[in-house]
């Protein structure tokens, strides 16, 4: 607009202009409207300068003050004054619509090409998951160290990697730039160019490898407690191995649960009626944001005032009183969805408690334990306490649904917020964060419970809590040592697999075996594989932590009914009591 108005008076200024077109035109022989719609010419210029392909504002600060070529306003090409903030904003948003569909196409032709690799790779780290949990019932303290060191190297190695890739940039042109300077990019590749990236990576790694060997050092006398918790826990689930399949049947009630709030959600978003309105280009139209029928915008008067206008697609909606709380019924949907997420893994945890009771409480192992305990625990837990674990689902998903809340309005209000309010929402999202973890642990303490006993959530919650209190410090040694063997042995299969299949997508094993070429991003296939391994270890591992979960609890049970003699004998092995309890056990064959 501004250029056109000036040609009037100078046509120098037209051929400056004319050279960022995609034709040098000698004069505007278009209308400004045509020029825009048909993507002739920029509708404004500023300073810029190439990075990675992309054209850039070419940012600076002065003084503390954001600058584009000593610059802190323009004209947006709208008659509209804007300061370099605005202008950084919108070329992130910019960038974001026009690099979304191309990112999307090139990702899907990414996991078209390794997609079979993928699946191998999953498929070797559901194996790695399983080979390590029977080998935990015969190996446990050699397979402890093999988590820990291999965690160790594992994490090393990426530390090494990050500092190489590190080096490698230093000189390259840009790579000092940071994460500020880019902005928000839907590109994620761009930023693995930055060495304050790679940097950043290496510094977390350090802090995790440093935490871990600390972890080691002060724990080091809890081992033993660990390896023969594991061993007996392996014992069990050797002896019940179909519980190693339940996962699967968690991860399909999950699926429907999640299909089922998407399509709930969905249809509530698209009910109504499809509202349409008047878009003009220009945005000089008197009848812009008016409602319009696509159908015959074309011969109605607004398209003859206005030229150029649209009539396009706005929302769904409608004014009767149903659509007035479409928002409400989104809301209900989402408590309805957190409730049945919980509800299904309360289900899982009261199954396989009662599958790991009926192993523990019989008395000659594996003779007395009852055919097909998992499948009789889960027919039990649906039955029979469905209230029960619907009740403590409920709860859980109540403490969620507010820390959601606070998460929306905080988002909603960022901008209004004082350093008052900001302190009151960080007590707030830690209050919630740590009523959340309390209620899942007291929860899944009280399916074994219940699993056990039978009775109502309410009174085994109630033992559950009491019983772990009488024995706080066994609690505190079983719970955080277990917990850290299992991450650790998550962590190392996630790992191994992100190795081998970081190797195979960089094309770094041309003499073991040729991985897939071309790739648009290595690290989206990586990362899948990554993520989906550990998913599937902490899959089979929260079996295992599940099973020791409920051998302590009745342990602890044991020692409190039972006496360990004759007529009141210990149902625990002697080597178990012996390391978890102060006092030893006399084998039985010694008291008769």
């Amino acid at each position: 607009m501004e250029i056109q108005f000036m040609y009037r008076k100078d046509r120098n200024d037209w051929t400056y202009y004319s050279q960022f077109c995609k034709s040098a035109l000698l004069k505007p022989a278009k209308t400004l409207t045509q020029v825009l719609l048909d993507d002739d010419c920029p509708t404004a210029i500023f300073p810029s300068k190439p990075y990675l392909q992309r054209c850039f504002p070419d940012f600076s600060t002065k003084n503390g003050t954001l600058t584009v070529g000593n610059k802190t306003v323009f004209e947006d090409g709208s008659g509209k004054t804007r300061n370099a903030v605005e202008l950084r904003a919108a070329a992130n948003g910019i960038n974001k619509v026009l690099d979304a569909r191309a990112i999307g196409v090139k990702v899907f032709e990414d996991y078209a090409t390794t997609w079979y690799w993928i699946l191998v790779g999953l498929t070797i780290a559901m194996l790695l998951s399983w080979m390590f949990v029977i080998l935990l019932r015969f190996t446990a303290g050699f397979l402890f160290w093999l988590f820990t060191f291999g965690v160790i190297g594992i994490i090393a190695y990426g530390i090494w990697h990050c500092y190489r890739e590190y080096s490698n940039l230093q000189g390259q042109p840009n790579s000092h730039l940071t994460v500020f300077h880019i902005g928000i990019q839907t590109d994620i590749s761009m930023y693995f160019q930055l060495k304050q990236t790679w940097f950043a990576f290496m510094i977390i790694l350090c802090i995790l490898e440093v935490f871990i060997i600390l972890m080691l050092i002060f724990l080091r006398d809890r081992i033993r407690i660990s390896i023969a918790l594991l061993k007996e826990g392996s014992k069990a689930i050797g002896y019940i191995p179909t519980t190693l399949i339940y996962p699967v049947l968690t991860f399909i009630f999950l699926s429907i649960c999640i299909s089922y709030w998407a399509v709930i959600a969905v249809y509530l978003a698209t009910s109504g009626v499809p509202i349409y309105k008047v878009i003009a280009p220009e945005g000089q139209c008197k009848h812009e944001n008016k409602t319009c029928n696509p159908e015959i915008f074309n011969t109605t008067e607004i398209a003859k005032a206005c030229p150029g206008a649209q009539c396009r697609f706005a929302f769904y909606g409608g004014k009767s009183l149903y659509h007035q709380y479409i928002t409400a019924f989104q809301i209900f949907n989402l408590f309805v969805f957190l409730w049945l997420i919980n509800f299904v893994i309360a289900l899982g945890q009261c199954a396989l408690a009662g599958a790991f009771a009926s192993y523990y409480w019989a008395l000659k192992k594996p003779d007395d334990i009852p055919p097909y305990p998992l499948f009789t625990a889960f027919g039990r837990a649906i039955r029979y306490h469905t209230g029960s674990l619907a009740f403590g689902s409920l709860i859980l998903a109540v403490v969620q649904m507010f820390r959601l809340i606070l998460e929306y309005l905080d988002k909603r209000l960022k901008q209004a917020q004082n350093n008052i309010s900001k302190f009151l929402k960080c007590c707030l999202r830690c209050c919630f964060w740590c009523l959340e973890k309390a209620v899942k642990f007291l929860n899944r303490n009280a399916y074994v419970m219940i699993a056990i006993y039978g009775k109502n959530f309410c009174r085994s919650a109630r033992d559950a809590f009491n019983l772990l209190m009488r024995n706080i410090l066994k609690v505190a040694v079983m719970d955080r040592v277990t917990d850290f063997v299992l991450i650790l042995g998550k962590i190392l299969v996630a790992g191994c697999i992100g190795v081998l299949a970081f190797l195979l997508f960089t094309e770094r094993l041309p003499m073991i075996i040729v991985g897939p070429t071309s790739l648009n991003y290595y690290w989206v296939p990586l990362l899948t594989v990554m993520i989906g391994s550990y998913l599937i270890a902490h899959g089979f591992f929260s079996v295992y932590a599940m099973c020791i979960e409920t051998i302590f609890i009745c342990f602890c049970e044991d020692l409190e009914r039972n006496d360990g003699s004759t007529e009141k004998p210990y149902f625990i092995t002697p080597t178990l009591h012996g390391i978890l309890n102060k006092k030893q056990l006399v084998p039985q064959k010694q008291k008769e």
